[in-house]
């Protein structure tokens, strides 16, 4: 243990290094390394899916539920989707070295704030070997070294993902050390990864509630991270049931094993009978289980080919990554903004209208990072939001909230212009 312990020092002390050199680094390097990233993610594909495949036989034989396999999966398709996205980042702005906020102060000072990185970012997250690559680009483009721990479950997968990325990086000419991969799965050293403040400036968990809870509670450097992504979708009096049936069907279907599916289906009683017939209908089609509550049931109860039970305490402000949804009839704007207000994460929300007045008011009064008007929760994503991609989507209030891209992985520091300047 002692070896495996001073193995991981040592790969914190080598991305403090690197994180020096990354802070003034070329814009011009960093685009060729992340271009350089992107055309290995091809042309290695075979190898990293060979990898991946091993990693979701032996997930599959230790009976992780699907949710989890279809995070963990990686086949070609999505292999290009991730590789689009590395070279939307390189195509983004640099936001380090933006200068911003200068003005002259009455003494003569000139005073202003210029973007910088973080420095170390360290990370840990579970099931999805995507992020491998998401928190890397985001880190380089940003001028942030990183240290990455996956899980034990996608360590092949994760393995090759890194070493990809190590020798990507290195053809351009970046510091080696930039991006460390912690290869021992041995649980234990986990603590002592949160434990490194001397080498870590920003730790960022991906994963479900039990690990952001366990960093929180152990880290000895800031953290930033989610909690469980309860996401609702309120259909208003005024709202269009076309409009409704779309987004709803899209929100819950599309992907349901992700944090930004529909959770919780809010309908006003005055449009009830003539919308929650249609969703349900198409929701059906997919296989949606509904946890209705008494008057969504009384509503749907006549169709016999819809999977309906009645809805219990537990199923209000429940996660559930799966094809089931509560669903509850409320009377009122206001007793839909006080169920989310109550059952809600702070992650996405979302209200089917076409009143105004009714849309600025969920729009000023629901507390989440993210709040749609007339669209679906799932594109909550930082490649959605033009971002390229992001290191985790935030439920916090500080620093940064909803989909974590570029500038929000990197701080300021004040910079001051005198003439001689002293003070009196």
């Amino acid at each position: 243990m002692e070896k495996a312990i001073e193995e991981l020092r040592a790969k914190g002390k080598a991305a403090r290094e690197a994180s020096r050199r990354l802070a003034y680094l070329s814009t011009e390097v960093k685009n060729q390394a992340l271009h350089n990233i992107a055309d290995d993610l091809l042309a290695k594909k075979d190898e990293i899916i060979a990898a991946n495949q091993k990693d979701c036989q032996e997930a599959k034989a230790s009976g992780m539920n699907t949710a989890m396999l279809d995070r963990l999966m990686l086949n070609e398709s999505r292999l290009e989707s991730i590789a689009s996205d590395v070279r939307t980042v390189a195509a983004l702005p640099d936001p380090v070295g933006e200068v911003f906020d200068m003005r002259t102060l009455p003494n003569g000072l000139l005073i202003g704030r210029k973007r910088v990185p973080l420095g170390v970012i360290g990370t840990m997250y579970e099931s999805r070997p995507n992020v491998t690559i998401d928190i890397s680009v985001l880190c380089l483009k940003s001028g942030n070294a990183v240290v990455l721990r996956g899980g034990r479950e996608a360590i092949n997968s994760n393995l090759t993902l890194a070493k990809l990325v190590q020798a990507a990086i290195k053809r351009a000419g970046m510091p080696e050390g930039a991006v460390q991969f912690v290869d021992n799965t041995d649980r234990s050293l986990v603590s002592h990864l949160l434990k490194m403040s001397d080498y870590i400036d920003l730790f960022i968990p991906r994963g479900g509630a039990e690990l952001i809870t366990f960093v929180r509670e152990n880290a000895a450097m800031p953290v930033i991270g989610a909690g469980a992504s309860v996401c609702h979708t309120y259909v208003d009096h005024n709202a269009d049931i076309d409009k409704a049936v779309a987004i709803t069907f899209n929100a819950k279907v599309q992907r349901p094993s992700v944090c930004n599916a529909l959770d919780t289906l809010l309908v006003h009683a005055d449009i009830a009978e003539s919308c929650l017939p249609r969703i349900a209908t198409e929701w059906a089609k997919a296989g949606v289980e509904m946890h209705c509550d008494e008057r969504a049931l009384d509503i749907l109860k006549a169709d016999s080919s819809l999977k309906l039970t009645p809805a219990t305490g537990e199923d209000w402000g429940k996660e559930f990554l799966a094809l089931v949804a509560a669903v509850k009839v409320v009377d009122s704007l206001d007793e839909a903004l006080e169920h989310i207000e109550q059952y809600g994460s702070g992650a996405d929300e979302a209200i089917v209208t076409e009143d105004y007045s009714a849309a600025m008011r969920f729009l000023n009064e629901v507390d989440a990072g993210c709040v749609y008007v007339n669209a679906s929760t799932r594109f909550t994503d930082g490649g959605q939001f033009g971002l390229g991609a992001e290191v985790a989507i935030s439920t916090q209030k500080i620093h940064a909230r909803g989909p974590l891209g570029l500038k929000e992985l990197t701080g300021y520091k004040w910079i001051v212009f005198g003439d001689g300047h002293v003070r009196p």
